[in-house]
């Protein structure tokens, strides 16, 4: 057999904001990885927009938001179409509108100043998998002669970053049971044409929604209640919208210029299993749902977060038993939430006249303190809590909270017992202290002797210390010292050194000496 085209560690099929961000944890996790994508170009419609609290916190942690910027706030929130104030207690509540271009233009800029190699224009068509390896072929777009050229690529691991239709979960097998759509929302971009701008109004036939955005493009959303999904390849017509409009709010749109069209319907599946083997799926790939919210964008980052640093550890040879199987463990059951809580809403936005008075009675429900900051920190994705050992602290599976560290705070990458190393111009926060994507031991107390011995054999690439002191009248901490995992969750808070030494062999693989 010929050698393949292109050897990697890890091979990532599609370049949307899912597949762009794992590729950028991989290669700051030292893998050596191949981003694989159909379209040539970037795009040239709208797609999702909406950047919730707990993505700003991860792209915060890798230093990307000073190249973003500031984006402006999305405005208020909403739980099925009923106004829900997002505040949680993230530096980043709300939400933040960001163009999913843009978003994709950041996240590949930081992967391939990274190392990581995206491949445009191929298309994949075939997986084989063999007891090391898998070995992927696409086919490029045809060239001026009309042929189709192959392309052959081997890695160690695939990942289905394909959205939901997947290419790579259809090859691979993977379950993915749950149930198709019943109703549908349809969805345009239109220039030309002056409608006032509704937020989720609803009429006797429907939904309407509408809302100006920059340059003059109005972007319409229509449900019609009791009307059958549309079963036409490729997006709807736009006198097929325009139509549902005029019959649901009475105004004629038909005389504008559509420069968008799109249906999203309350579709809910997920893969049984996010790992087969050596294949893996992220994003849409692995659960498919209605986009309500943003939440399905979201959702898909903080898988790439999670599964990013897991598999590069796998692929580089530092990764404890067991590592690589948590990606599965711990994300399914989030996204299982998070699809249920999209399920709910669906129901509450697209229901007709018989949830009208389930919609009130929610209505109720969110001016009770409790539900609402329940609901916020859900859909924020900041309330996300990973398993943890019985009796642990109550921080351990976490996000980690946000702090500020005052003057004096330092980094040793060495975790040298006999040396001090640290430096004064440490990381500023608890979120810039992981901008390398290893490990961090926060330690607020004075570096004890004995936990800044247990964490030394892990010092080499793998776990950071920070000797950090609170920022006056800033958030009063909740640990005193803590182990942080790359993606942002704490391992270990205030316990024994063996209960420490654990928290490293498992999140950080065997211990290892100079």
């Amino acid at each position: 057999m010929s050698a393949p085209d292109i050897d990697t560690q890890v091979l990532v099929v599609g370049a949307g904001p899912v597949g762009l961000m794992l590729a950028g944890e991989l290669a700051l996790g030292g893998a050596d990885v191949v981003v694989l994508e159909r379209r040539t170009g970037p795009l040239t419609e709208s797609r999702a927009s909406t950047l919730h609290a707990r993505t700003m916190e991860l792209l915060d942690q890798r230093g990307l938001l000073e190249e973003l910027g500031t984006p402006p706030a999305g405005g208020p929130g909403h739980f099925g179409g009923t106004r829900l104030d997002l505040t949680t207690d993230s530096p980043y509540s709300g939400q933040w509108k960001v163009p999913q271009v843009r978003t994709e233009e950041l996240l590949e800029g930081w992967a391939t100043r990274l190392g990581a190699r995206v491949v445009k224009g191929h298309r994949l068509t075939d997986l084989r998998t063999a007891p090391q390896s898998v070995e992927a072929t696409a086919e490029a777009e045809p060239g001026p002669g009309g042929a189709a050229s192959a392309l052959r690529v081997r890695a160690a691991y695939v990942v289905g970053c394909d959205g939901e239709s997947s290419t790579v979960r259809e090859l691979a097998g993977f379950a993915f049971p749950g149930r198709d759509a019943t109703r549908e929302l349809l969805r345009a971009d239109v220039a030309d044409v002056e409608v006032p701008d509704r937020r989720f109004e609803r009429h006797p036939g429907g939904l309407a929604i509408s809302a100006r955005g920059p340059g003059g493009v109005t972007r319409v959303m229509v449900h019609e209640y009791g009307a059958p999904v549309g079963r036409e390849p490729g997006p709807p017509s736009f006198a097929r919208v325009a139509d549902t409009w005029r019959r649901v709010t009475g105004d004629d749109i038909g005389g504008g210029a559509p420069l968008w069209l799109n249906s999203f319907g309350d579709a809910l599946r997920q893969a049984s299993q996010y790992r087969r083997g050596r294949i893996l799926l992220a994003g849409d790939a692995a659960h498919h749902q209605m986009p309500v919210g943003g939440q399905a964008l979201n959702l898909g980052l903080q898988d790439a977060a999670n599964l990013g640093w897991k598999l590069a550890a796998e692929v580089r040879g530092t990764a404890g038993p067991g590592l690589l199987d948590s990606y599965h463990a711990e994300r399914h059951p989030a996204g299982r939430r998070v699809l249920d809580n999209i399920a709910a809403q669906a129901l509450l936005l697209l229901g007709g006249s018989g949830t009208e008075q389930l919609r009130t009675l929610f209505g109720e429900l969110l001016r009770e303190p409790r539900v609402r900051a329940h609901l916020a920190g859900t859909i924020a994705g900041v309330d996300v809590r990973y398993a943890a050992e019985p009796g642990a602290h109550r921080l351990v599976g976490a996000r980690v909270p946000y702090l500020r560290f005052g003057t004096g705070t330092g980094t040793d990458t060495d975790m040298d017992t006999d040396t001090d190393t640290d430096t004064a111009a440490g990381p500023g926060s608890s979120f810039a202290a992981l901008r390398a994507g290893r490990g961090v031991l926060v330690d607020l107390s004075g570096r004890p002797a004995p936990v800044r011995a247990a964490a030394e054999p892990w010092r080499y690439g793998r776990v950071d210390l920070v000797t950090a002191t609170p920022e006056p009248g800033g958030t009063a901490p909740e640990f005193t010292t803590a182990l942080l995992r790359p993606d942002g969750h704490v391992a270990w808070a205030d316990g024994t050194v063996p209960e420490l030494e654990a928290a490293l062999l498992r999140w950080f693989g065997p211990a290892a000496r100079r």
